[in-house]
């Protein structure tokens, strides 16, 4: 195994790739190789094989992100920026994937402000309570939830 290019290699492993195209069905196999410095006693082949599913499982996640995103070209690069935007945007695609969105980008146009399709109006807090919505907020608690505030409190 040291004869290899790569100084620590200890373990080769070929892999095969297998893909269906959805629109026509035909399925392609590719192979590619890989090389690791864990030895046979440290990984087995079914455990080189959960590394590299694990592998592919977050690039999978990123290119969904920079395809949606293009978080690539993203110019955010110190401190805790860049770790907060891929949260967000985690946010995004998972609240997209939530209600049955297979393609994150064309759920991000549809959920974009459109100009045309009216804006739902955002609830009003109440700031200024008198005594009398006290008042009727209480005698509702009493009625829904049998609920009995102190004497002293109305």
């Amino acid at each position: 195994m040291n004869s290899l290019l790569f100084p620590g290699a200890r373990q080769a492993v070929q892999i095969k790739r297998r893909r269906t195209d959805r629109k026509t069905g035909r399925t392609t196999v590719k192979t590619v190789y890989a090389v690791t410095s864990l030895t046979a006693e440290q990984a087995t082949p079914s455990q080189l094989a959960r590394l590299v599913r694990d592998h592919w499982t977050i690039e999978a996640r990123h290119h969904v992100r920079d395809t949606a995103f293009a978080e690539d070209a993203r110019q955010l690069r110190t401190g805790n920026a860049p770790r907060a935007m891929a949260t967000w945007r985690n946010l995004a695609i998972g609240a997209l994937r939530a209600v049955g969105a297979k393609n994150v980008a064309a759920g991000l146009r549809r959920n974009a402000r459109d100009p045309r399709r009216p804006r739902t109006p955002r609830p009003q807090m109440i700031t200024n309570r008198t005594s009398c919505d006290y008042a009727e907020a209480l005698a509702s608690a009493r009625n829904v939830f049998g609920f009995r505030a102190p004497a002293s409190s109305v």
